[in-house]
């Protein structure tokens, strides 16, 4: 069970990236268990970059702190980009189980 200020933690930045980066009105819902690697690295770079900051709050233990650490995000980043690289027709979701815990 995860605590409530990693949620609170990723609604928080949910909300400041999507201030700053308004998405397309089609582009409200994003179901990421249908998507493939291929098909994430392959999208914009906004998408990309807010997906895997809300993948690292997803993936935080309970016990470890609110903080958003940027060269954490961006080792994970890196892992899942070599991880779907190898593996590009692995569902997002298998691939963040495998390097994002």
């Amino acid at each position: 069970m995860r605590t409530p200020g990693a949620p609170v933690a990723a609604l928080l930045l949910a909300a400041t990236l999507t201030a700053a980066t308004p998405l397309p009105a089609a582009a409200q819902s994003l179901d990421l268990s249908t998507i493939t690697c291929k098909d994430f690295f392959e999208g914009s770079k906004d998408r990309l970059d807010f997906v895997i900051a809300w993948m690292l709050g997803y993936y935080t233990d309970e016990d470890d702190p609110p903080v958003l650490d940027f060269g954490k995000l961006k080792e994970k980043a890196e892992k899942l980009g070599a991880y779907c690289a190898t593996n590009p027709t692995h569902g997002l979701i298998t691939a963040a189980d495998k390097v994002m815990d």
